[in-house]
C-alpha cells in the first residue's frame, strides 16, 4: 500500500516554510477552483515564499489581507497601519515595479512610513472586481485589479482558507499569497 499524499492544509504547511514556483504551483494545480461567493468578507494574507522578488515585501509593510463585498466591490489591498487600523490602500498608487529595489525597512519603520503616506495611497473606493476566468485549465474567481495589469486567481485548500497566485504582466513567474478567513460577510 502507498502512502497517500498529505491533505491540501498540511501541504500548505509545508510550503508556506517554503518552496520553489513549480512546487507551489503543483499544489495551486491540484485545488479545486474558487466560486466568487465563496470569497466574500474579509480575509489575512501571508505571503508564500517562492523566491519572487516581492517575497517579504507587503507583510513588512503590514499587508494585511483583502476584503470581497461582492463581485463588484473589491478591496485588494488592506493594510495595517502603525496605530493598528486596518486601511484600503490604491494598488495604483503603489510603485510595484520599483518596490522589490526599494530598502527594506524593519517592520514597525515600515508601517510608519505606510501611515504617513496613507492620506496619498489610501482609499475608500473598492479598487478590484471578481469574475469567474479560466486559468491554467480551471474556471474559478479570478480579481481583477481596476488599473493595473494584475490578476489574482483563487483555489481552496479548505473552507477557511485559500491559495492566491498574482499573475502580473511583467513578472517571470507569479507571485503566491495564503489567505484565511477573518470575517464572513
Amino acid at each position: 500500500m502507498t502512502d497517500a499524499a498529505p491533505a491540501p492544509p498540511e501541504r500548505l504547511a509545508a510550503l508556506e516554510r517554503g518552496s520553489s514556483t513549480d512546487e507551489a504551483l503543483a499544489f495551486f494545480d491540484s485545488l479545486p477552483p474558487v466560486t466568487i461567493d465563496e470569497l466574500r468578507g474579509r480575509w489575512k494574507g501571508f505571503e508564500l515564499p517562492t523566491g519572487h522578488p516581492l517575497d517579504g515585501l507587503l507583510e513588512r509593510y503590514g499587508w494585511y489581507g483583502k476584503e470581497f463585498i461582492d463581485a463588484e466591490t473589491v478591496h485588494p489591498l488592506l493594510f495595517q497601519d502603525a496605530g493598528g487600523a486596518i486601511v484600503t490602500i490604491d494598488p495604483r498608487r503603489l510603485p510595484m515595479t520599483v518596490a522589490p529595489h526599494v530598502p527594506r525597512l524593519a517592520g514597525s519603520v515600515a508601517r510608519h512610513a505606510l501611515s504617513l503616506l496613507d492620506p496619498v495611497i489610501g482609499t475608500s473606493k473598492p479598487r478590484a472586481r471578481l469574475r469567474n476566468v479560466e486559468y491554467r485549465g480551471k474556471v474559478g474567481a479570478t480579481m481583477i485589479y481596476d488599473h493595473l495589469p494584475i490578476n489574482d486567481v483563487f483555489r481552496r485548500v479548505d473552507d477557511d482558507t485559500v491559495l492566491g497566485l498574482m499573475d502580473r504582466r511583467e513578472d517571470e513567474q507569479p507571485f503566491f499569497f495564503v489567505l484565511r478567513r477573518d470575517q464572513k460577510a
